[in-house]
């Protein structure tokens, strides 16, 4: 049975850009985040693995956005017995959740600090569906070892 404990949790990036760009009265925008995440596998101890969640909210010229955002956050992790793919989807899955909400509130965060009104609230939801794969019983990580020294 794969067990594991996260051992760390780091801002790997947090930036926060207004973008000026001309707003109606009571216009409203879609705030559509951007969710990744990827795992890496340490060379020397393969017991720790490193997860990179981000979130990103861009403007474009297609959907402008009054500013955009990047959150990406790194938890080491110590994990034994992870053998099969169905422990790596179950690590990825649980280690989204528990990494998903120290996302939300560097999000919320930056978006207080940089007195957006209202700041933006992430919405509360399981790691097990923030990544549509995960919903279908695949996983959407990428298990790197040519990563952590």
């Amino acid at each position: 049975m794969i067990d594991y404990s996260m051992k760390a949790l780091n801002a790997d990036e947090l930036t926060f850009k207004v973008n000026h760009i001309q707003i109606a009265p009571n216009e409203r925008f879609e705030i559509k985040p951007f969710f990744s995440r990827r795992i890496q596998t340490s060379k020397e101890d393969p017991k720790i693995n490193l997860v990179i969640l981000e979130c990103k909210i861009e403007s474009t010229k297609e959907e402008p956005k009054p500013f955009d955002i990047v959150a990406r956050l790194v938890g080491v992790f110590e994990v034994n017995n992870m053998n099969t793919d169905e422990d790596r989807r179950i690590f990825a899955i649980n280690a989204t959740e528990t990494m998903f909400p120290y996302l939300r509130a560097a999000v919320t965060n930056m978006t207080c600090a940089a007195l957006v009104n209202p700041p933006l609230y992430l919405p509360v939801i399981s790691g097990a569906t923030l990544f549509p794969d995960d919903r279908k019983g695949k996983y959407t990580i990428n298990f790197d070892s040519d990563t952590v020294n």
